[in-house]
């Protein structure tokens, strides 16, 4: 199975939202490094899983990765090839 085109950028989690009514969960806010200023930030439930299955929190400060992937029909070529050179 071929694998899904993908991107990685570095971030950092910059504060703990605790959650305003009860029942709610508390989110992380992370900020990607690279993107642009208005859309540089985004906030995830801070729940995760480590690797034997314990759930966890991100700290403020943590440095993480963010991954973009997504299946190859839903992408085109960053430089597709010109009629010219299809038709040779």
């Amino acid at each position: 199975m071929a694998s899904k085109p993908k991107i990685k950028k570095p971030a950092t989690v910059r504060k703990i939202i605790k959650p305003i009514a009860p029942g709610q969960p508390e989110k992380a806010e992370i900020s990607v490094h690279g993107a642009d200023h208005l859309y540089k930030e985004i906030r995830i439930e801070n729940t995760l899983e480590d690797s034997k299955g314990v759930k966890v929190k991100l700290k403020p400060g943590a440095e993480v990765e963010v991954t973009v992937e997504a299946d190859p029909k839903d992408t085109t070529p960053e430089n597709p090839p010109s009629e010219e050179s299809s038709q040779k």
